[in-house]
């Protein structure tokens, strides 16, 4: 019996990464199950309960989806942040959980630009802004997303540090970034910070007072990663304090109305997350996403396992 594939999507994949995901499974022998545009989480518990394999973008899989499934053995996030996966829920099932990691970097790390230009010009309100050009970027993670943030700022003429514990220092530099021994003096010397953290317990409200406050004059501050790793409260207050500083963000904070009523157009929040939207990360993570089922179930592939 072939294994049955649900690609189960609230916001569905591009057309054609629906066609090709459906193709790679036919031509595998896998059976193909689509449900999109749900609203209804109970349709996704029901959904899952005789599948070999699940996909999902930005959806809940929770424990009681996981305990619902009787033959479910890998659950795939198109996509690299995997905080919307029960992943102690799986593990305790069996279930491998992956992520799709540098599907979706380029297109975040566009997104960046595109927020910091942005703010740059004001919000594109007629009035003299600034250049990027000669400015210092300060990178919060040198993952995938925030190598691609480096490349592009080299375009713009920009200097380039990054701090990034877990990245070897030689890998930085021959990306043409300079290395920072210490996340306080990223945020003490640069005029841009661009945040990729991850939202795990160690990094919630990571970026706070201590940050805020160090923070040279004019800065602007670019959320591409998750609202949890800033402290909002912190944010407000430092804000208030300082009318030198912008901050833009696609992920709307808990507290939006208030920030954007008491500081205008410093700060600007996209309606909906943004970072991956675009029709080649759409079907660049689609696909990978059903590529790494398949190698997982042929030959055991557990490279992109987040749950191990």
């Amino acid at each position: 019996m072939s294994n049955k594939i649900l690609v189960a999507t609230e916001k569905p994949f591009a057309k054609k990464a629906v066609e090709d995901i459906k193709n790679i499974c036919k031509n595998a022998n896998y059976e193909f199950i689509l449900l999109e545009k749900y609203e209804d989480q109970n349709k996704l518990v029901k959904a899952v309960e005789n599948v070999d394999a699940l996909i999902v973008r930005s959806d809940k899989v929770t424990r009681e989806v996981i305990e619902n499934s009787n033959n479910l053995k890998v659950v795939v996030r198109a996509g690299a942040g995997y905080d919307n996966l029960d992943c102690e829920a799986a593990k305790e099932k069996g279930v491998v959980c992956m992520n799709t990691p540098g599907q979706n970097s380029n297109a975040v790390a566009e997104l960046a630009f595109g927020m910091m230009v942005f703010m740059a010009r004001g919000q594109f309100n007629g009035k003299p802004g600034t250049e990027l050009k000669g400015k210092k970027l300060g990178i919060h993670a040198y993952g995938n997303v925030g190598m691609n943030v480096a490349r592009i700022a080299k375009g713009f003429g920009m200097d380039v540090a990054a701090f990034d514990p877990f990245v070897d220092n030689e890998k930085m530099i021959a990306d043409g970034v300079s290395p920072v021994d210490s996340v306080e003096k990223l945020y003490n010397t640069c005029d841009y910070i661009s945040l990729h953290l991850p939202s795990i317990p160690e990094t919630q409200k990571f970026v706070n007072d201590k940050l805020f406050s160090i923070m040279k004059p004019g800065v602007t501050i670019i959320n591409t990663a998750r609202k949890e790793v800033v402290c909002e409260d912190s944010l407000i207050k430092i804000f208030s304090e300082r009318e030198d500083l912008k901050y833009a963000s696609d992920i709307a904070p808990v507290k939006k109305d208030e920030m954007m009523e008491k500081f205008g157009n410093r700060v600007y929040f996209t309606p909906k997350k943004m970072g991956a939207q675009t029709l080649e990360a759409n079907i660049n993570a689609g696909v990978a996403s059903i590529n790494q089922i398949i190698n997982y179930f042929e030959k055991g592939d557990t490279t992109y396992q987040v749950n191990k």
